[in-house]
């Protein structure tokens, strides 16, 4: 079974979001139920800095504006193609913005180009590759079923898995022509969107299965409140549409191995851990103290992380004598309140704006919780992590989190089974209620120790969310088969 992903972003090549480590992770995952994935991702500067041994497989003379060519080979350990064409994706820093933070104005041209590679690939462009399935991630690559639609004649089945359908990717109908889309395509059963041109609509109407990162967030796109006006298709579509909770890499997120911590440890030398604490304390200037319950946030600090309902409970959770550590990058007016908070709170509160992986890290092994009051998430990978390092998610129950943390009631943690704390909905008096919650649980050691150690102990990995994509793909290749 062959496989070709196409995707805008893969870790440990070039990461923005969770969407880069589950296009990275996947692959090797996918090796152990016999099925060869290879991925298609721009030749951005930092991908084709790491290309090892690579060859042209495909020239284009003309591909949106210039010249490209296909290019096939390796790097950190992943099957690559890499869509050469310096004038759509040679440019510095982040692969969707540009200096002034906006969308770069030819983002329509850009993944168009990627969507129409990948279907070329999945047609047999690249002869030594013929996938059995095209699987797109998310508006970059969703045109992807539409080019292999409009194309006519025989083709692999495709797979579109939404990541965040709040990110949509919506052009103006004038481009119809020029992204290479037929007239007749600009039809409410084809690419038309609110008049233009909608990327994720398109795929989300032409592509054979769809997929979201968790089953909780596939009910949840077909209500009116988190449908972001695409419920009606969603649920027109339901018939193929699943839900498959991401992993993560367990590896990679390893306590036991991590070469990113002050010091290593496992379930069986949990006392190991509190060295990490420490040193996570000393790097963001925190008081040292053994005794207070120490917070965490690794995130996009955007509204839709709930990061605002956070520092809006932050008065409440110092009141009681909490640390927080943050860290992340986002929305000005939230990077701004958790800077004043640090410079009001010093050894209290401790921000690093920005992403290091490395601190991603050495934040999971060092707080006692990790905050992800999101008002909703696809899946979430940081509370898998939090999980895999023994700190204690509290987490919205909504999407993913509500699928990957199991409540601390009081019949849970008899039963033994309890991972976290969850609150609904996700607002200002329900965040305030968990902390209570995490706070009574802090101050019970035998709790939280249990707590701790049922996560460390969940199975996060990719192996059983591998196992449900090799299925759908043997479906999928099944029934067009026949």
């Amino acid at each position: 079974m062959r496989v070709l992903s196409i995707v805008s972003e893969v870790y440990p090549l070039i990461k923005t979001g969770g969407l880069a480590d589950v296009a990275g992770a996947l692959p090797a995952a996918l090796a152990r139920e016999d099925v060869e994935m290879r991925t298609l991702l721009p030749g951005y500067p930092a991908v084709l800095a790491k290309l090892e041994k690579s060859e042209a497989v495909h020239d284009y003379p003309h591909l949106f504006g210039g010249p490209a060519r296909i290019l096939a080979g390796r790097a950190q350990g992943l099957d690559l193609f890499v869509l050469e064409a310096s004038h759509l994706f040679d440019r510095p820093g982040n692969p969707y913005l540009g200096r002034n933070g906006l969308d770069w104005p030819d983002n329509a041209q850009r993944f168009a180009a990627l969507a129409r590679v990948g279907a070329d690939i999945a047609r047999g462009t690249a002869t030594s590759f013929l996938p059995d399935v095209a699987h797109c991630h998310d508006w970059q690559a969703a045109l992807t079923p539409a080019y292999l639609v409009y194309d006519g004649g025989p083709h692999p089945g495709t797979v579109l898995t939404i990541h965040n359908l709040a990110f949509q990717g919506h052009y103006p109908a004038a481009l119809l022509s020029a992204l290479g889309l037929p007239p007749h395509a600009m039809s409410i059963d084809g690419v038309e969107y609110f008049g233009g041109i909608g990327f994720l609509k398109a795929g989300l109407q032409l592509a054979d299965r769809i997929t979201t990162v968790s089953p909780t967030y596939a009910r949840e796109i077909m209500t009116t409140e988190f449908g972001m006006a695409l419920e009606g298709l969603l649920r027109k579509r339901a018939d193929v549409v699943s839900g498959i909770v991401n992993g993560i890499d367990d590896e990679v997120w390893n306590p036991a191995t991590d070469p990113n911590l002050a010091q290593s440890y496992s379930a069986m030398r949990l006392d190991q851990r509190d060295a990490n604490r420490v040193a996570l304390q000393q790097r963001l200037g925190l008081d040292v103290d053994a005794h207070a319950p120490l917070f965490g946030v690794v995130s996009r600090l955007t509204s839709q992380k709930g990061l605002d309902l956070l520092l809006g409970a932050l008065p409440e959770l110092l009141a009681a004598g909490g640390q927080l550590a943050v860290l992340g990058t986002g929305e000005k007016v939230l990077e701004e309140g958790f800077a004043a908070a640090t410079r009001s709170h010093k050894g209290r509160v401790g921000a690093f704006f920005g992403y290091d992986e490395g601190f991603a890290h050495i934040i999971q092994a060092g707080v006692d919780f990790l905050a992800v009051p999101s008002r909703f998430e696809p899946c979430g990978l940081t509370q898998l992590c939090a999980l895999r390092y023994g700190a204690v998610p509290i987490v919205a129950r909504v999407g993913g989190l509500a699928d990957t943390i199991i409540d601390a009631n009081q019949a849970a943690i008899n039963a033994g089974v309890a991972t976290g704390v969850q609150f609904y909905p996700p607002e200002a008096s329900e965040l305030s209620y968990a902390l209570k919650r995490a706070f009574a649980i802090h101050g019970d050691p035998v709790t939280l120790r249990r707590l701790r150690l049922n996560g460390m102990r969940a199975d996060v990995s990719w192996r059983g969310p591998a196992k449900r994509y090799a299925s759908l793909y043997r479906d999928l290749a099944a029934g067009r088969a026949a």
